[in-house]
């Protein structure tokens, strides 16, 4: 918790301030952040100095590792922070390739899971990266990327957290994941629940141990209409003890996060927090 409020206090110190062409609103930025969380210790990073609603990120992350490429996939598993981007985008509503209501497109899990080889076909980015890691093998390349250049026109948005990598040592899984973009004050705390909970899903579906979870943000900026509440509020908060988060033992294989799994599937316990905190979301 405190190298997250680190960030934002240093932020708001030595940001710069940056148009953003895309929401039309400042940003005060700085470049290159790199958090470190300990799933080895079960050490969730999850916001206590305000409440965080956690189970919407760890059910975007399995809509990822599904292949989902509708907003409305994701409603049904809990999650709706893919409605604004697939029906409110007016760059994307007046796109040929949006295909209708709910369409995101070719972005993040689609990318992932079908990913395009040059001389045609595919690469399951996702199966492959299991597949290795359930037999010991590191070829020092255990990536599973949603980032392709030559495909942004076919999605609604290009991804933030772009690439996840795993790494296994002593019969320890380690993930290092790497985020182009963050607005700090919502996605700060959201894609640290992803990065964290990954390692641990991984882990436990690979027959590994989780070890810990290293990422790294190359633009971290506070958006304008953001910045009185995380100054004012947020920051003059004391952090509390993290919670853990327990996944159901029952999950052993990828099949079953296919197919069965749920939220009611994830457990966080010990969360002690302070008051929610309404922070604009811009699209």
């Amino acid at each position: 918790m405190q190298q997250y409020l680190d960030l934002c206090q240093r932020i708001i110190d030595e940001g710069t301030w940056i148009e953003n062409s895309r929401t039309g609103k400042r940003c005060l930025t700085v470049i290159n952040a790199d958090m470190i969380y300990h799933a080895d210790k079960n050490e969730m990073p999850l916001a206590t100095t305000r409440k965080s609603f956690w189970k919407a990120a760890i059910a975007e992350l399995l809509g990822y590792l599904r292949g989902y490429d509708s907003a409305a996939q994701f409603r049904a598993i809990g999650c709706n922070t893919w409605n604004a981007n697939a029906n409110d985008n007016s760059d994307w509503l007046a796109n040929p390739h949006r295909k209708g209501e709910d369409d995101m497109g070719f972005v993040y899990g689609a990318v992932a899971r079908n990913y395009p080889k040059p001389d045609g076909g595919s690469v399951d980015l996702v199966r492959q990266v299991v597949d290795d890691l359930s037999k010991g093998i590191d070829n020092r390349g255990e990536i599973i990327t949603f980032y392709h250049p030559a495909s942004f026109h076919l999605g609604c948005l290009r991804p933030c957290m772009f690439q996840h990598q795993f790494s296994i040592l002593d019969n320890t899984l380690y993930l290092n994941s790497y985020q182009r973009s963050q607005d700090v004050p919502l996605g700060g705390n959201f894609n640290a629940v992803q990065v964290f909970a990954l390692l641990k899903i991984m882990a436990q579906i690979t027959g590994l141990k989780p070890g810990k979870a290293y990422h790294k943000i190359v633009n971290a900026h506070i958006y304008e209409d953001q910045l009185e509440l995380m100054r004012d509020v947020q920051l003059k908060r004391e952090p509390m003890t993290l919670p853990q988060l327990n996944i159901n033992p029952k999950i052993q294989s990828f099949e079953d996060l296919e197919t069965w799994v749920t939220l009611d599937d994830f457990e966080v316990t010990g969360y002690q927090h302070h008051e929610a905190i309404n922070y604009p979301f811009s699209v």
